[in-house]
């Protein structure tokens, strides 16, 4: 019986106010609804989340924990994962590795725990929304009449985490409660604000005490029955360049202005720009393989009537890693062809040219490989084209494929009415209950690759 079938009837009889008390009668709740003038009583059956298969209801629970950047309650969060793993029989710690930013670990200890472990990774915060622009407010995890959850986090990617557990929920159901190799759930802090957590426990004797040998991490939906999947990522530089010029009087021509460095400069930098807009739309290519640049700031002057004397601007570089080891002497390059006295520097810098393999010479590769095609799944491999955490772990040698199972499904990380479907949902738990058994039990000879 559907939801919205049996919601209908709850109104107040006359328009006055009436007394609710309600009374729980699984797998219904019974409302009772008394009206102070009459005697008329009004019965609502109303499913509860009973009704639901379990990882859905954890899956809602999981996204009306307010973890909004730039304040993110993390300890209601640690309470909720320390509580499903104690459910699923789990080992849960944390790391905070930086003050007030935990790292939660649940561990599943291997029959052979000396193998490298796997690591099923995600994030517990999520970007800001505005709620004025939301169907449905974006922590009440509403389920619609067709089976969209809308929330913050649904796709990015509290359902992810969601999915692990209730994958492993799924094989020890099942009988399988063990396997090879230790797994280790990890929710990382604070990924959607460049990740400095990460960065710290990768370094840490905690995060060495782990003995990784393979990661999944996020990835990104497909609006196609083909899923992505992400085997390296484009690295984020941004930078702010300054145009140091003549000043002088606005009704005069101002000679070595630094507005004209500044114009030479974007010409440059956006011919660029639709060089790499070409070459991806020849079809040949994905955002992630070609560079993007934006200027995403513009500051400088100090009234309308002075010509100032430096202008800077900033902008949003994501390398390709093919174009790392010659992108700056581009930059230089463009810099002085502006003209005198034009100089930039980084505000963020990341250069990571590590790559997972995807041959099948590797062997987590394989199994991962093999499990999706014998699950009937077309994919794809690609370069992610923004920052995950997973690039901490490449850079410092360890490999990570970035793996969200939404297909058919619009892209809405970071938009208004991000929402997942429940079947899509679902469809990645039993995705990840074949990953999972499969990639924790590969050969210890696959550690000697």
């Amino acid at each position: 019986m559907k939801r919205q079938s049996l919601e209908m009837s709850i109104i107040a009889c006359g328009g006055r106010k009436f007394l609710c008390h309600w009374l729980i009668v699984e797998p219904f709740r019974v409302h009772i609804c008394q009206h102070g003038l009459t005697s008329r009583v009004t019965l609502c059956l109303i499913p509860t989340m009973a009704t639901e298969d379990i990882a859905v209801t954890r899956f809602r629970e999981y996204i009306r924990i307010d973890t909004e950047q730039p304040n993110p309650d993390y300890e209601k969060a640690y309470e909720f994962l320390a509580n499903y793993a104690k459910e699923l029989g789990l080992e849960a710690s944390r790391v905070d590795v930086l003050p007030g930013r935990p790292m939660v670990i649940l561990k599943l200890a291997g029959s052979q725990p000396q193998l490298k472990s796997l690591m099923l990774y995600s994030h517990i915060d999520v970007v800001p929304t505005y709620k004025d622009k939301w169907t449905y407010p974006p922590y009440s995890a509403t389920k619609d009449a067709n089976g969209r959850i809308y929330g913050r986090g649904t796709q990015d990617m509290k359902s992810v985490g969601i999915q692990y557990l209730e994958a492993y929920r799924k094989l020890k159901a099942g009988g399988k409660a063990q396997f090879l190799r230790t797994i280790y759930f990890v929710f990382g802090a604070d990924e959607e604000i460049g990740g400095p957590a990460m960065d710290v426990f990768v370094k840490s004797p905690e995060f060495k005490g782990l003995n990784l040998g393979f990661t999944l991490d996020e990835g990104v939906a497909s609006e196609t029955d083909v899923y992505n999947v992400y085997y390296g990522e484009r690295c984020p530089w941004w930078i702010e360049v300054s145009f140091q010029g003549t000043p002088g009087h606005g009704s005069r021509f101002i000679e070595n202005d630094a507005a004209t460095k500044l114009q030479k400069f974007l010409n440059l930098a956006y011919a660029f720009r639709q060089e790499q807009k070409d070459r991806l739309n020849d079809g040949k290519l994905t955002l992630g393989d070609v560079t993007t640049i934006n200027m995403t700031q513009l500051a400088g002057g100090v009234q309308t009537n002075v010509v100032p004397d430096v202008l800077k601007a900033t902008f949003d570089i994501r390398v390709t890693p093919a174009m790392l080891d010659d992108f700056e002497d581009r930059l230089k390059s463009w810099c002085k062809q502006a003209g005198p006295d034009v100089t930039y520097v980084f505000t963020q810098k990341t250069v990571i040219k590590n790559l997972t393999p995807t041959t099948d010479a590797d062997p987590h590769w394989k199994v991962f490989s093999e499990t999706l095609k014998g699950l009937g799944l077309k994919f794809t491999t690609q370069i992610f084209i923004g920052a995950t955490d997973s690039r901490y772990l490449r850079g410092n040698g360890y490999k990570s494929i970035g793996f969200s199972p939404m297909a058919n499904t619009p892209i809405l990380l970071h938009d208004h009415d991000e929402y997942l479907d429940e079947s899509v949902f679902l469809k990645g738990v039993d995705v990840y209950v074949k990953l999972i058994d499969n990639l924790a039990n590969i050969s210890a000879e696959a550690d000697s690759v």
